[in-house]
C-alpha cells in the first residue's frame, strides 16, 4: 500500500454547533483516489453525520503473502509495525464465526457514501494456502465488534501507521513504520462525556470548507462511538480534529473526541490513511 498510503478523500461541510451535528456537502476530489486493484468511482453526495463532528474513509492494498511454508490455518494479518486493511468490493455480510448466520450487512459505500473498510486481524487459509475468510473489526457498535468476512468480497492492503493516545497524559504519538514519528498534547473527553477506550481504526477522513472552524484543516474519524451520547445522529462517531479553540489543548473538555492543534493535525491526517490501528488508553 506504499504507493497509495497518501491516498485521501477531499470533502468540505459546514459546521453548525462544534462537535455536535454537522452537515458536509462532499465533492470528492483529488489528490490520489484510493487505488486497490482499480480505481474507486467516487460521486457528489449530501452527508449528515455526528458525534464530534468528522466522517469520511479510504483504504487500499495487497494482501500479504503466506509467509509460513507449512501455510497454517489461521495467520495474524500484519505485525507491530504493519497492519491490514480490507475495502468492500460490492457488498460483504459479517459472521461470528465462518459460515454462521450473517449479523451484519456492508454495501461498497457505507452510509455517507465512502468506501466501507475494515481492518484485518487474522485470515483463515483454504486450500492452496488461499484465503478464505478474514476476521476483521467492523464500524459498528458495541464498541471493538470483530466477525468474519469472505475474503473475496474485500481488497486488502498494508497501513504502516499507528497512533496511540493516552487520556491520562493527554497526549497523541504517531508512529511510522514501528518508530515514533509525531507526539504532541490534545484535548479529550470531558468528564461527563469521555473518550471512550480501546484497539480502534481510522474510517474516516474530510478536510473542512472552512479550515478556521471548530474541526479546524481536517478530521479523522475513527470506528469508536461515543459510550454517553448514543442519541447523536450515526450513534456519535469519534474523531481525531483541529480546533478553533486552541485553549481547549491539554484538558478534558471535548464531547468525545481528540483535538489537536491545527499545524500538528495537518501533518498527521497526511499520513493516517484508512485502516490505520487507533489505540486509546487511560
Amino acid at each position: 500500500m506504499s504507493s497509495s498510503n497518501r491516498s485521501f478523500v477531499i470533502g468540505t461541510y459546514d459546521a453548525q454547533k462544534g462537535d455536535e451535528v454537522v452537515t458536509i456537502r462532499e465533492r470528492v476530489a483529488a489528490d490520489t483516489l484510493v487505488r486497490v486493484r482499480h480505481a474507486l468511482a467516487w460521486s457528489p453526495l449530501v452527508l449528515v453525520l455526528a458525534g464530534c463532528g468528522a466522517s469520511v474513509h479510504q483504504a487500499a492494498g495487497t494482501l500479504p503473502a503466506a509467509g509460513s511454508p507449512s501455510c497454517r490455518t489461521v495467520t495474524r494479518a500484519g505485525n507491530a509495525n504493519v497492519a491490514v486493511a480490507a475495502v468492500v468490493r460490492s457488498s460483504a455480510r459479517a459472521y461470528r464465526r465462518p459460515g454462521a448466520h450473517p449479523f451484519a450487512r456492508f454495501r461498497r459505500l457505507n452510509v455517507n457514501g465512502f468506501p466501507t473498510v475494515f481492518r484485518v486481524l487474522s485470515m483463515v487459509r483454504g486450500r492452496g494456502c488461499t484465503p478464505r475468510w478474514l476476521r476483521v473489526q467492523l464500524p459498528i457498535k458495541p464498541n471493538g465488534v470483530t466477525g468474519y468476512v469472505r475474503a473475496s468480497s474485500v481488497e486488502t492492503g498494508r497501513v504502516r501507521s499507528r497512533v496511540v493516545v493516552d487520556l491520562s497524559a493527554k497526549r497523541l504519538t504517531l508512529f511510522r513504520r514501528g518508530r515514533r514519528a509525531l507526539a504532541t498534547t490534545v484535548a479529550v473527553g470531558s468528564p461527563a462525556t469521555p473518550t471512550p477506550t480501546g484497539r480502534y481504526y481510522v474510517n474516516q477522513r474530510l478536510i473542512p470548507a472552512d479550515a478556521d472552524g471548530p474541526y479546524g484543516p481536517a478530521a479523522i474519524g475513527i470506528s469508536a462511538y461515543s459510550t454517553v451520547l448514543t442519541g447523536w445522529t450515526q450513534g456519535g462517531p469519534i474523531a481525531i480534529h483541529g480546533t478553533n479553540e486552541p485553549w481547549s489543548i491539554g484538558h478534558a473538555v471535548s464531547n468525545g473526541c481528540i483535538r489537536v492543534r491545527n499545524p500538528v493535525l495537518r501533518r498527521l491526517f497526511k499520513v493516517t490513511p484508512a485502516g490505520t490501528p487507533v489505540v486509546i488508553r487511560r
